[in-house]
């Protein structure tokens, strides 16, 4: 039996008093609220607000400020629901995908329980409580910020900007406001509800890691877990089948015990390979219990056989983090992940677009930035089928979380949830403890080690994936930077700079072998622009709207540091300040695609000294003007376009001037030679520049020839390259800046 409880419920917004939430454990007072109003399940109460006109558009102008006047009140959540007849020897369990965050739930009034963290799921088995016939269920979700409040925070206990308030709470850490989020302190059911009959006998884990593997075979490591009331297991088994268009393999066992490990050859396998290097094999595997001729439960999924090894070497002038599929090096090209929307209710529905815009782009990884949330299953679905991987970082961002084990339990259950639900997909390929907790402690000016050290990196999350996700690797933070060492001479660096000229020493001259941030500023496009401003503030920029969407906290900053920061890197490039908004969108644009254009062809200048990037970022959680390539309404903006080109699995690239010369590089990411031909030509007067043919052996980069260009020189040269018999296009542009804007817009129009 399976009943979704979503939909329409009785939604009560409660004023809280004295700055605390009330007694824990007590149905809410209904009856003195400040609003009753429907709700939507999955939803959020802020957007419920807004759609009964109580509260105004969050994300139009500076709106979104007016929703901190309900960040103290509780939401009761109510509704009423049928049972029609509740199976017999079965367990009925009520779940819960996704509640923000602490509350407390209760089953025809009684209570059942008291979730506190919005990251995972939470199931309650309710027998003995739920009637058959009609039945209530009301959560009641309280105010965060007078959950935190109650908190004591010891000095050294430092959150992000102004944000301590993220230490102590279990809840996506840009919701307190972020540099690419609003303050939106969100409410809701966000996640779906379902109630649903359990077997009492069943399967209840099963895990599959490659710990070996190549063309001919691949060791498999399996693990299952079940329930079982039999007195003995002397006629259970267990069965283990898997298909991959013509390929199959099984695997039988008789259990002596409700815990099973074992290992597997598979012989000849389909292997899985990351975007650009092979195919995303998939196999259906189906995991059966069986007592004698009866089947008791099932359960099917899909797996990938494929082996990743991440190679890092801390050693001074030999640093490495390069990943290693099925023995084969990758040059990494990728983008951050951050929430697909601000209210997370509404983000599922945005993932399959997002995958499409990175897999167009030609991206084989993404990092899912630790100031979000864990996405739904969806997006890990289809990476495995992409071929994209995943490098998760765990919830935690910028912030000094509790060393003392206050929110040990709670971290422990999320992240074995956490585990057991993405471990199997083919790829998840690195975890990391948090985003920028090792950098943060950095800029404080510790005297010692031991004072920025992570317990929770260091101890708590390895002992975690040493019991549920043994066979992956795991890095302690993003970047991680030991003792004894700085943010410039670790393998993994994040590459943001004084965002300056793109190619400053500071980009061209770093150090990383792998940058897991680098982003630059660009305008939205008018269009998109007009749609969250006022007519009267779209131009010029300096006011209020502008700032709160720039975005900063408007409550301790005037909020036009970043768009100061995009309008000086358009005077840098172009030596003027436009006049207009549809020419300065542009000119920003063509800043932005520029440079994040610089930064991967320069990673890929260096491969193998360098061995990936992933760019900051792919689209906005909601509209602003920001590092995104894409804005919150799917408008592209240039850089997608030039990113596209620059991603591509071969490229033909010019390099920076040496000498006399502009470097010709070719680069092969893939596992096959590529015969390549290219012609570069003057975009002015189509003079041919170069010409010629090669072979691009896998996995190389090298020089193929020079470029006699003084760096005096401003030209735009167009690149048609073929690989294979297929054309592909690039561009350089000669010379330093600042450039005409009038012949920038006329080398755009040959570029595209």
């Amino acid at each position: 039996m399976h009943i979704s409880l979503n939909g329409t419920w009785q939604l009560y917004c409660i004023e809280e008093k004295d700055g605390r939430n009330p007694r824990y454990g007590w149905p809410p007072d209904t009856e003195h609220c400040l609003h009753a109003l429907e709700g939507r399940v999955p939803g959020n109460a802020q957007l419920d607000l807004y759609r009964a006109g109580i509260a105004p558009d969050p994300f139009f102008s500076d709106n979104h400020y007016q929703y901190m006047q309900y960040e103290h009140c509780s939401f009761a959540y109510c509704r009423m629901f049928t049972v029609d007849e509740i199976p017999e020897g079965e367990e009925m369990i009520l779940r819960f995908d996704g509640i923000d965050t602490v509350a407390d739930v209760f089953c025809n009034g009684e209570w059942i329980g008291h979730p506190e963290d919005m990251f995972v799921e939470h199931e309650w088995n309710v027998t003995g409580v739920l009637r058959q016939g009609e039945n209530s269920l009301c959560v009641c979700i309280y105010s965060a910020m007078n959950y935190v409040r109650q908190k004591d925070y010891p000095v050294g206990m430092i959150g992000t900007a102004d944000r301590n308030q993220i230490s102590y709470i279990r809840k996506a850490p840009h919701c307190f406001g972020w540099d690419i989020a609003p303050r939106l302190v969100t409410a809701g059911i966000w996640r779906d509800v379902t109630l649903y009959s359990r077997k009492k006998n069943r399967l209840t884990q099963t895990y599959f890691a490659v710990s070996a593997a190549s063309e001919s075979a691949v060791t498999l490591r399996w693990a299952v877990r079940f329930h079982s009331t039999a007195k003995n297991l002397l006629d259970y088994r267990i069965t283990m089948d898997a298909v991959c268009g013509e390929h199959s393999f099984s695997i039988h066992c008789r259990p002596s015990h409700v815990s099973m490990n074992g290992e597997y050859t598979v012989r000849n396998p389909k292997l899985w390979w990351p975007k650009g290097y092979g195919d995303a094999n998939l196999y259906t595997i189906t995991t059966r219990l069986w007592c004698g001729e009866e089947l008791l439960d099932e359960k099917t999924e899909t797996i990938g056989l494929r082996h990743i090894r991440l190679e890092r070497d801390f050693t001074p002038g030999q640093q490495k983090f390069c990943f290693h599929v099925n023995g084969t090096p990758i040059f990494c090209r990728g983008t951050n992940w951050v929430p697909m929307d601000a209210f997370h209710s509404r983000a599922k529905e945005r993932i399959p677009k997002a995958v499409e815009l990175i897999a167009g782009c030609g991206c084989n990884i993404i990092r899912c930035w630790g100031g979000g949330v864990y996405e739904d299953s969806l997006l890990y679905d289809l990476c495995d089928r992409e071929g994209i991987m995943i490098w998760q970082d765990f919830a935690m961002g910028n912030t000094t979380y509790p060393q003392d084990g206050s929110i040990d339990a709670l971290l422990s259950d999320e992240i074995e949830k956490l585990l057991c639900r993405i471990r199997n997909h083919p790829c998840v390929c690195l975890y990391s403890s948090d985003n920028e907790i090792d950098q943060k402690n950095m800029a404080f000016g510790y005297p010692e080690y031991r004072v920025r050290y992570n317990r929770i990196a260091f101890e708590l999350l390895p002992k975690l994936l040493q019991a549920h996700d043994p066979y992956r690797y795991y890095v302690r933070s993003s970047p991680e930077v030991p003792d004894g060492f700085t943010l410039d001479n670790v393998p993994e660096q994040h590459t943001w700079g004084a965002r300056a000229w793109y190619k400053d020493p500071y980009y061209r001259d770093c150090t990383a072998s792998f940058i897991g941030e680098a982003g630059y500023h660009g305008c939205p496009a008018p269009e998109s622009i007009r749609k969250f401003m006022p007519a009267e503030d779209v131009w010029p920029t300096r006011n209020r709207s502008w700032a709160a969407h720039s975005t900063e906290n408007l409550l301790y900053s005037e909020g036009h540091g970043r768009n100061e920061l995009m309008k000086n890197q358009v005077r840098l490039l172009f030596g003027t300040m436009p006049e207009d908004l549809e020419t300065f969108a542009f000119l920003s644009q063509v800043s932005q695609a520029e440079a994040l254009k610089f930064f991967i062809e320069r990673a890929r200048a260096i491969k193998w000294n360098r061995t990936g990037i992933i760019w900051w970022n792919m689209i906005d959680c909601w509209p602003q003007i920001s590092d995104a390539v894409v804005d919150y309404y799917y408008t592209k903006k240039l850089a997608y376009d030039y990113i596209t080109n620059s991603q591509k699995p071969v490229l033909v690239f010019v390099g920076e001037a040496s000498g006399w010369q502009y470097p010709l590089y070719v680069t092969n990411d893939t596992r096959e030679t590529a015969e390549v031909s290219y012609t570069i030509t003057d975009a002015d007067t189509d003079a041919v520049v170069a010409s010629g043919q090669c072979s691009a052996a896998a996995g190389e980069k090298r020089q193929i020839g020079g470029l006699s260009i003084m760096v005096s020189e401003k030209r735009c040269l167009l690149i048609d390259f073929t690989v294979n018999g297929v054309s592909h296009k690039n561009h350089y542009l000669t010379g330093l800046p600042p450039y005409d804007a009038d012949t920038m817009r006329r080398w755009v129009d040959r570029i595209l």
